[in-house]
């Protein structure tokens, strides 16, 4: 993974909301393309239409659940980032330009050859994560090695093919945290929402959220 332009996403001040008005969005979704290009090679076209579809319908499902954040801020980062990668996926706004080719030599070149549209919506995704944990909790996640593993893109192109919602649960497996695989974006059902819930250390309480079937 390419995290170079985490260090550029860092210097914005609250990066965290900025990236939720649709010129941020943009702005820097187009910055990780080009750091992306500069570091591999390959060049893309964004259709900004498509981009645009995919920043409103992201922003309309992290409003629907940002009550979660008050349960656990940090899992809920990862999981509006998730949902973002989601979309991206869904609506395909990026396709890789004509003539254009992955550099030899490189991290993880074999899997921007074989996915280059998807490392790219991962990259954008995982360097978000980084510098919004860097602003708002020191230290950016570590991420596993199984990120770097082509083995595991192969899995991770054909399932979102079949369900892009999968993309939630690779984006939380790249991160090291535990994947919910029946219903990845299902923000009742992520571990840290769970954990956080029966601990009772969050404001909000647990019938609210997960209420009782009885009642």
């Amino acid at each position: 993974m390419d995290l170079d332009f985490k260090n550029e996403l860092a210097v914005m001040p609250d990066l965290r909301h900025r990236l939720r008005q649709l010129r941020w969005f943009r702005a820097t979704f187009r910055g990780n393309a080009r750091a992306v290009t500069q570091h591999y090679g390959v060049a893309f076209e964004v259709n900004e239409e498509k981009l645009t579809r995919v920043f409103l319908d992201w922003v309309e499902m992290v409003d629907a659940h940002k009550a979660y954040a008050q349960l656990d801020r940090a899992d809920f980062i990862i999981y509006s980032a998730g949902l973002a990668l989601k979309e991206l996926i869904r609506n395909a706004p990026v396709t890789v330009a004509d003539g254009s080719s992955v550099s030899r030599g490189a991290d993880n070149a074999d899997i921007v050859k074989f996915w280059p549209e998807g490392f790219l919506y991962t990259n954008y995704c995982v360097c978000a994560i980084a510098a919004i944990f860097e602003q708002e909790f020191g230290q950016a996640p570590r991420l596993d090695h199984c990120a770097d593993d082509l083995r595991t893109w192969w899995s991770y192109r054909e399932n979102t093919r079949e369900m892009p919602a999968t993309a939630v649960a690779f984006l939380d497996r790249f991160l090291g945290a535990e994947p919910n695989w029946v219903a990845p974006d299902l923000v009742e059902g992520r571990h840290a929402m769970r954990s956080a819930v029966e601990a009772g250390r969050k404001s909000i309480a647990a019938p609210s959220i997960f209420p009782d079937p009885a009642s």
